[in-house]
């Protein structure tokens, strides 16, 4: 990670070097529980300034969800236009489980199952993304 707070330090950081920083924060948590979550949070601050993209916003979102809560989280992911990219379903889907909507959570699982890239990402996404657990 030194490459990265050297990067961070000279306080102009491009994409990829923030990028790296938000993957260097999970890497460093033992758990979900442990990751920096607001930390993550920052960083995607700093990542929408410099690269302000809806899958940007997307994982944004996730993140506050896991500070502010899912209902925070989904505020934010309903307000985005990516209606055709699957992670934006299964994202969706988390947090309305996670709120106690299970038709709709069902729902979002299934539209993202449909438009899942691969083999895997459809099988469990149609499981409600419990995978074969």
């Amino acid at each position: 990670m030194s490459i990265v707070r050297r990067c961070l330090r000279r306080n102009e950081p491009g994409a990829y070097q923030i990028q790296a920083a938000i993957n260097a924060v999970h890497a460093d948590a033992a758990s979900v529980e442990e990751t920096d979550w607001p930390q993550v949070v920052a960083l995607y601050d700093h990542l929408l300034a410099i690269a302000p993209t809806p899958v940007v916003e997307l994982n944004r979102a996730v993140a506050i969800g896991e500070v502010e809560g899912p209902a925070a989280a989904l505020a934010l992911v309903d307000e985005l236009d990516l209606g055709n990219y699957y992670a934006f379903h299964a994202a969706r889907a988390d947090l309305l489980r996670r709120l106690g909507r299970h038709d709709e959570a069902r729902s979002a699982y299934e539209r993202a199952a449909d438009i899942a890239p691969t083999e895997a990402e459809r099988e469990f996404l149609s499981l409600g993304g419990r995978g074969s657990r």
